[in-house]
This record gives C-alpha cells, sequence and structure tokens, in this order.
C-alpha cells in the first residue's frame, strides 16, 4: 500500500518471474513534487524491464544504479540558471525474489532498510542484508544478497525509509506483525494494523508498505525428471510430457504444443549443453516448461533461411509460448516457456 503524503517518490511493485518466483520491490526517492515522481517513475521502469531479464538480484541493483548515475550526470549537465541542476537527488530501494520451490527469499538493497520477516507462528525472523550504496551515491560499491529459507506462511514486510527509519520502528512494526500473523489476520488487516500503529508525522510524510505471505508449490501441479545426454532423449521426453499432461487432463491442443515445445528445448540441450539435463513441467495459472543443463551457454533465436535444415527450433518455440527466456545460476542454465491455458483468458 501507499500511504499518501509529502514525499511523492514512493513506489512498490511485485513482479512475476519464470519458474513461479516472484519479485518484490520498494523504493523511494526522496524529496517532494514533480521532479521527484519523475525520477521514480524513470527507476521504477527500468527495475521492472531488469525483472524480466532474469538477473541475479545484486546485478539488478547494480544495473538500476547505473541508471540512476546516467540519470544524476544529466542533472549536474543543466545550465547553471536551472533550477535542478543544484538540486540534490536521493533513492533507495530494496528488491527480493521469492522461490516457492526452494521457500527461499533472496534479498538485496540500495540505501534502503531491510525487510522484516515473521514466521507462522509469529518469531521474527532474522534478515541479515548487507547495505549497499544508494542510487545516486557518488561513491560505488557492490550489493551483496542475502538470502533466508522460510517457513510456508511467513510474512515478508518491505516498507520505505520512513516506514522503517530505526530499529525502534522495526520492532514496533515486527510486533504488529508477529501479533497479527498469530491470531490469523489477512495481508490487507495486517496492513491496516501497521498504518494505525504509526506515529502522526509518518503518515504526513508519506510511505510504502508492501507485504508477502509465502507459499510452495504443490507436489500435485508439478512434474521433474532427469534425463540421459543421449540422442534418444527427445523422444523419451515427449512421452513423458504428453503423460503427465492428459493426467493433468489438458486439453490435445496444449499437448501437441508442448510436446513439440520440449522436444525443442531437449533437442537444444542434447545438442549444445551439458550434464546435468533436467525436465519440469509446472501447471498454475499457466503451464510452464524449463529444462536445465550444466551449460552457460545462451541459446539465441535465429531467423533460418528456406533452404537451411536447422535453427528453427528457438523460433518454432517462440511461437507457441506466450513467454519464453533463459535465466543463469552457478549451476548452468534454464531454459524455459510460459504457454496460455484454455480459459485462463
Amino acid at each position: 500500500m501507499l500511504l499518501p503524503g509529502r514525499d511523492s517518490g514512493c513506489w512498490f511493485d511485485t513482479i512475476a518471474l519464470s519458474g513461479a518466483r516472484t519479485a518484490l520491490v520498494v523504493g523511494g526517492v526522496a524529496g517532494e513534487g514533480l521532479q521527484s515522481a519523475i525520477a521514480m517513475g524513470q527507476l521504477r521502469t527500468v527495475i521492472q524491464a531488469l525483472a524480466d531479464l532474469d538477473l541475479e538480484p545484486e546485478e539488478v541493483l547494480a544495473r538500476l544504479k547505473e541508471t540512476a548515475d546516467r540519470l544524476a550526470s544529466e542533472r549536474a549537465a543543466l545550465p547553471p540558471s536551472d533550477a535542478l541542476q543544484g538540486e540534490e537527488l536521493r533513492a533507495g530501494c530494496v528488491y527480493g525474489v521469492y522461490d516457492p520451490f526452494t521457500r527461499t527469499c533472496t534479498v538485496v538493497r540500495a540505501g534502503h532498510p531491510a525487510p522484516l520477516a515473521v514466521g507462522p507462528d509469529g518469531r521474527a525472523v532474522a534478515l541479515d542484508v548487507p547495505e549497499g550504496p544508494g542510487l545516486f551515491d557518488a561513491d560505488g560499491g557492490l550489493f551483496a544478497p542475502a538470502a533466508v529459507t522460510l517457513e510456508e506462511g511467513s510474512v515478508l514486510a518491505f516498507g520505505t525509509g520512513d516506514l522503517l527509519p530505526d530499529e525502534h520502528a522495526e520492532e514496533r512494526v515486527t510486533r504488529v506483525l508477529a501479533d497479527g500473523v498469530r491470531s490469523g489476520r489477512g495481508l490487507q488487516q495486517l496492513g491496516d494494523d501497521i498504518v494505525y500503529a504509526l506515529p502522526d508525522d509518518t503518515r504526513s510524510a508519506g510511505a510504502a508498505l508492501l507485504l508477502a505471505r509465502t507459499g510452495t508449490v504443490s507436489d500435485h501441479r508439478v512434474a521433474t525428471w532427469d534425463l540421459a545426454q543421449d540422442r534418444t532423449t527427445p523422444a523419451t521426453a515427449r512421452l513423458l510430457v504428453r503423460d503427465r499432461l492428459q493426467g493433468w487432463g489438458l486439453d490435445e491442443d496444449t499437448v501437441d504444443a508442448t510436446e513439440l515445445i520440449v522436444s525443442e528445448l531437449v533437442t537444444n540441450a542434447v545438442r549444445y549443453g551439458t550434464p546435468p539435463l533436467r525436465l519440469r513441467l509446472l501447471l498454475d495459472t499457466t503451464l510452464t516448461c524449463e529444462v536445465h543443463d550444466g551449460s552457460t551457454a545462451s541459446p539465441h533465436l535465429r531467423h533460418a533461411h528456406t533452404v537451411d535444415e536447422g535453427g528453427r527450433g528457438l523460433f518454432i518455440v517462440s511461437r507457441l509460448a506466450a513467454h519464453w527466456g533463459a535465466r543463469h545460476g552457478p549451476d548452468g542454465k534454464v531454459l524455459w516457456t510460459e504457454q496460455k491455458l484454455p480459459g485462463s483468458g
């Protein structure tokens, strides 16, 4: 929620990522008026675009700071007669990614308070997130991530600096969260409880608050297979996928399209990737296919000529899937696709 006030530069976002993960973002540009709101809009747009690239959280904030540095340089280059030329820019941001499969939240911050966390039993969960430089700080620095494993039903609270200015404020918010979680209150009710507990000067200044309750993915909605790095593997993968999707009761058009997508992705991994090779299907509001292999080489979409015998795999995938992409990790990469399901809109 956004608390209206003098500060017009606060924002929050939840961004759906591949693999059922969710990015949680809260940030703020210091100051009042139109220029703070404009800078906020620029930073918010950039971080949404960076999140879509499936970058690691620390890289997202590093690239966001590069954008902030360019904005600061543009302002510094204004004529001395321009009132904005000497106006200081200050901004902070906290960015977290929650993975429901591992129940892990990875957080990084730039000149911004760390989030608070409370377990389903109401006990506070420590989140020791190193503080990185503010987005407009002249001194550069690294953004170090911190990861914490949370129990299902835990509550995360991301807030701006006006909401969590010191340890006393953090203790007050944590206490309200703990009491609310123990009594089974919903997120909207928890947010109201926190707002009512705030000092009056915080409400007049304005602030942003983002609450999220952790969950997991049902085993009945996921299928995972370890596959051999063998030329017969694409055919095996097609059979496994067809059997699973029919078991989930999906229509024949979706089954046929998914078979073709998986065949192309697995063929690509067998031909150009390295072990281990793993296939995962996830049924939610969309159908997600993921193929993992140990290579870090990024695939590229090619536009094959009429006489070319190959090079059409990812093009076919891009036509059948609503979204597709690649994400990298320390143990290789994942090629993923998302397909809309009939009746899902």
